[in-house]
Parts: C-alpha cells; structure tokens; sequence
C-alpha cells in the first residue's frame, strides 16, 4: 500500500493555506537527502516556512518536497524526502499534523493467523440470532 504521509502533506498545506495562514513544515535533518541550509538546523531539525510567499515552484510530491527559497537573501534549491517531514502546521495558531518517525503505513494484524484466538462467549454473552422453519 502506498504511503499517506505525502497525501497528508498535501492536504494540511492546503487546509492552512485555504484558512489564510501561513504553513510551517519541521523537518528532520538527520536523515539521508535531505538538502537544506545547514547553518539553520537546531538540534538535528529546521523550520521552513512554504508557504507562496516564501519558495518559489513548490512541488508537495509523492517522494519529495521540493522548492527554492531565500536564506539570508541568498537562492537555494530546497529538496528532503517526505519521510523527513516531522510536522505540517499553520504559524499563527499551531494547528496541524505530526507524524511519527517510524513506518506507519505498515499493514495492519492478519486475523486469518492460524495463532489468533476467538474468545468464547460468556454466560451473558448475546445468543446468535437463528431461523427456524415452521410449518
């Protein structure tokens, strides 16, 4: 199944900027490609303001965040893959979305498994509903 994060991005940037605020994206910079001004990350993080003001060919992609801001008044070509995205929220009000650090797209307990149990019903449990023919 395909990941959500990306579509998440997508969607909370949009809700931010359809509010008329301004959206914040928390990367995590630690992790391979990620392709940022160095001087800005704190603690292993930085905070980028995407929003049209601030980049110019925002490209919210399936694997990518790509766009070109200023830092200092100095261009710089901004790339991180999706999974380095820690959080999308709007400035003003801190409303938004976090994500967790490992894989949560994974799939979900297969119930068929031969080592799941069903548990047995109880003296108050509800009886299954039956049809009885009469003739």
């Amino acid at each position: 199944m395909l990941s959500s994060r990306p579509y998440l991005i997508r969607a909370m940037y949009e809700w931010i900027v359809d509010s008329e605020l301004t959206p914040y994206v928390l990367v995590d910079a630690t992790l391979d490609d990620v392709i940022i001004p160095r001087e800005f990350v704190d603690d292993g993080k930085i905070l980028l303001n995407i929003s049209s003001g601030a980049t110019q060919n925002l490209n919210l992609g399936d694997e990518y965040v790509l766009f070109n801001a200023r830092f200092h008044g100095k261009s710089m070509e901004v790339s991180f893959p999706v999974d380095a995205v820690m959080s999308v929220y709007a400035k003003e009000n801190g409303r938004g979305m976090m994500f967790k650090n490992d894989d949560e797209d994974t799939d979900p307990p297969n119930n068929t498994s031969s080592t799941v149990s069903q548990p047995s019903p109880g003296k108050n449990a509800p009886k299954k509903p039956s049809l009885k023919i009469v003739k």
